[in-house]
């Protein structure tokens, strides 16, 4: 039957080609020699199939890049045509992390190497976009534009003694002096320990930053370490400096690529904006045709743990924090695990951890589905902590060079408002049975017989997590333990103390996955199991993370990536 249908298709597909060909060679005379591209917000790997909805609001613009994977097929296509000079590349709000940063960097390095020009235009841009512009041949910046280089910062911070002046104090209970996620609560300034773990993040990130612009803009290290440090530049200023290679408007932008329409500027042909893929692959006589397989392309499997672990189903983030819910993300599982279609499972983590229980059942989850098919953990942002310990079940993990991995700790506690409740008249009585049976009142603090059976918690939760990482990494309790008590990684300083296998891009990752289950190479599918996306409010958050008590969670490094790489940072 599929054979049938298929058939049909590309016969429908075929007359349609044909029907068309006479408007495609009167549009071939004029069709582009510089197309259009456009950059902006999250640039996701591949694009998700999604059911068309009909009225389901504004479409992006036709130059927008949709994914990665589709922006390296386009620029291969225009590669092989020697009538494209070149494209435009617009970059406008872009938000990416390091790692899909590097691959919009290689794409654009390889088209550059099969002699074609690239040009790079934005209005405003900052460091992250600014490194994806020196892969450029000529930048160029609105005349009123700004180019926001200015290097990192980071602000951790400490609010036990602001705490303390309303009435509330934290008691906390952690596994490690590297484990500094209590620390916002307890300390009243920022430990030695957490401002050296931010500092490594930062040093990476600064010296990539450096590296990418002294290569890109042809300056040595010590002279892109004086341009950063006298930043933010206005265009004129960016110009001035060498940092542009000229200010154009968008208006301008196509005189100033097609010789043509410069001296063609009085006309309303110079008015005519550069093209974007879909007009050129509209004037192509023999445009490249995508038929119908006969046989189905393989499929690999795509589970997403985004957001802080959390019992229950979860939340999408679009009116408060991303929740990994541990009951969808185990559905999830189920689900790559039964479809029979899919040969390999890549398990993305984008999370600091959460619940320690939760993640946990995650785990065990994984371990699962590796029974089965191959699994390959990646993280190209965050990865710690319970988010580290969901990763333990795949068969290999790979990383990001600048991805935040690790944080193998556990910590506990609760707030004590009894200050607060003094000032406010309150006045609460603690009536229990059983010597543990107020360890989580906020009436009062822990007795020394609840914290040490909240410390005994800990100490048999961490060892527990310790012999999950050793388990998976094939090495002692111990060996562990010399990387562990809440230490943070990047990616390349956690492949080298081997809490990860190899560094890779998502796209490496995906075939890689594929070879294990011994598919052919060549082209696939991508199936994402998604987790239901359903809003919580910040009351039901809360509830959620109140109930285990025991938490695996890196709140440093998920404020480190920021949600926006490449710009500011928070600790």
């Amino acid at each position: 039957m599929r054979l049938l249908f298929v058939g049909l298709a590309n016969l429908l597909l075929g007359v349609w080609t044909l029907l068309g060909l006479p408007f495609r060679l009167l549009a071939s005379r004029n069709r582009p020699t510089y197309v259009r591209f456009r950059l902006s917000g999250e640039l996701p790997y591949r694009q998700p199939r999604k059911a068309r909805r009909f009225f389901s609001g504004s479409k992006p613009e036709p130059a927008t890049v949709t994914s990665l994977v589709a922006f390296g097929e386009s620029l291969k296509l225009l590669a092989q045509d020697p009538h494209v000079k070149g494209i435009l590349l617009e970059i406008e709000g872009l938000e990416l992390g390091s790692a899909k940063k590097d691959a919009v960097v290689k794409l654009l390095t390889d088209f550059r190497a099969a002699g074609k020009r690239v040009v790079g235009w934005a209005v405003s841009v900052d460091n992250l976009g600014y490194q994806i512009l020196c892969a450029a041949d000529e930048v160029l910046l609105a005349p009123a534009g700004r180019l926001e280089l200015v290097g990192y910062a980071a602000e951790a911070t400490a609010i036990g003694e602001g705490l303390a002046r309303v009435g509330i104090q934290a008691h906390f209970v952690r596994r490690g002096d590297y484990k500094t996620a209590p620390e916002l609560f307890t300390h009243a300034h920022v430990s030695d320990i957490q401002r050296q773990t931010i500092e490594g993040f930062l040093d990476e990130r600064y010296a990539d930053l450096i590296d990418s612009i002294a290569r890109g803009r042809k300056r040595t290290p010590e002279e892109v370490r004086a341009i950063i440090d006298v930043g933010p530049y206005s265009a004129q200023r960016a110009l001035a400096a060498g940092l542009v290679d000229g200010l154009c408007s968008e208006a301008d932008l196509p005189a100033r690529l097609d010789e043509r329409r410069r001296e063609e500027k009085d006309s309303d042909d110079a008015e005519e904006p550069i093209e974007p893929m879909a007009s050129w692959l509209g004037a192509r006589p023999f445009p490249p045709m995508k038929w119908r397989p006969v046989k189905r392309r393989p499929k690999l499997g795509l589970v997403v743990i985004s957001g802080i672990i959390a019992p229950g189903k979860g939340s999408s983030g679009e009116l408060g924090p991303k929740i990994a819910g541990s009951e969808a993300v185990v559905k999830a599982l189920r689900a790559a695990s039964r479809d029979k279609r899919a040969k390999a499972v890549v398990l993305y983590i984008d999370s600091p951890g959460g619940s320690a229980l939760a993640s946990e059942l995650i785990l065990e989850a994984v371990q699962r589905v590796a029974r089965k098919k191959p699994v390959i953990a990646y993280v190209d942002q965050v990865c710690a902590s319970g988010g580290y310990m969901a990763a333990l079940g795949a068969k290999e993990i790979w990383s990001a060079p600048h991805a935040i991995v690790g944080s193998i700790g556990v910590f506990a506690g609760k707030f004590e408002a009894s200050g607060l409740m003094d000032r406010l008249g309150i006045r609460r009585t603690l009536i229990s049975r059983g010597e543990n049976a107020g360890i989580f009142s906020t009436s009062r603090g822990f007795t020394p017989h609840e914290r040490a059976a909240l410390e005994a918690e800990v100490e048999e939760t961490y060892q527990a997590f310790l012999a999950h990482v050793a388990k998976a990494r094939g090495k002692t309790k111990e060996e562990i333990h010399t990387r562990a008590e809440g230490r943070v990684y990047s990616g390349t300083r956690a492949l080298a103390a081997g809490l990860v296998d190899r560094a890779g891009s998502f796209e490496e990752v995906c075939r890689h996955a594929l070879d294990l289950a011994k598919v052919p190479p060549g082209k696939f599918d991508v199936g994402l199991y998604a987790t239901p996306d359903r809003g919580l409010s910040l009351l039901q958050i809360l509830l959620s993370l109140s109930g285990a008590h025991l938490y695996a969670l890196c709140p440093s490094a998920w404020s480190l990536m920021g949600g926006k790489a490449g710009r500011r940072f928070e600790g």
